[in-house]
């Protein structure tokens, strides 16, 4: 009867441990500034090292890239 009653008391401590561990999360709310961008600045897409900053080149490939996925222009039609 005594090995019962300890693993009664065992469990009833370890559900206390798992609650009061639920207790202690913070917050993970993210707080915004008005008006103020926090993150990374944005690059913009001709400034890498494939195209040394040619928006124009930039521009054409994507051109180029949008039409041969016209199906359209792909088969003739």
């Amino acid at each position: 009867m005594r090995g019962g009653r300890a693993g009664i008391i065992a469990a009833i401590a370890a559900v206390v441990a798992l609650g009061l561990a639920g207790c202690g999360e913070n917050q993970q709310v993210t707080v915004y500034k008005q008006g103020k961008y926090q993150g990374k600045p944005d690059a913009k897409p001709w400034d890498s090292p494939q195209y040394g900053g040619d928006q124009a080149k930039w521009e054409r490939e994507i051109q180029q890239r949008t039409q041969s996925q016209n199906e359209y222009v792909r088969i003739g039609g």
